[in-house]
């Protein structure tokens, strides 16, 4: 015959919140151990890829980490990936240099 198990908490229904396995005790008992959640870890803002360099871990635990460990030391590190930084820092040179020749044709179209 198969022990019965009780779950640990309050909460008594099979929900996402409440996962349990269960373990064998030294005293040789089956026991519930209740598991957290599986985190999905930080991603960029712009492509929804994974930012590489951050320790995926659930919300509440990255209060306990240091700046840098939830940070890259780079521009629009922890928040964005470096090919959509890449892409940013390009495009807002293009749009300036675009700038410049438009200044430049209006001069000449003045002579």
């Amino acid at each position: 015959m198969v022990q019965r198990v009780n779950y640990r908490r309050r909460l008594s229904y099979n929900t996402k919140s409440n996962r349990v396995r269960i373990s064998k005790t030294p005293g040789g008992n089956l026991r519930y151990l209740h598991v957290k959640k599986p985190a999905k870890g930080p991603r960029c803002g712009d492509c929804g890829l994974s930012l590489a360099g951050l320790p995926a871990l659930r919300p509440r635990e990255y209060s306990r980490l240091s700046k840098t460990q939830k940070n890259v030391t780079r521009a629009y590190g922890g928040s964005r990936c470096g090919s959509c930084v890449r892409t940013r820092i390009v495009r807002a040179f293009l749009i300036e240099e675009q700038k410049i020749v438009k200044k430049v044709m209006k001069a000449q179209a003045k002579k």
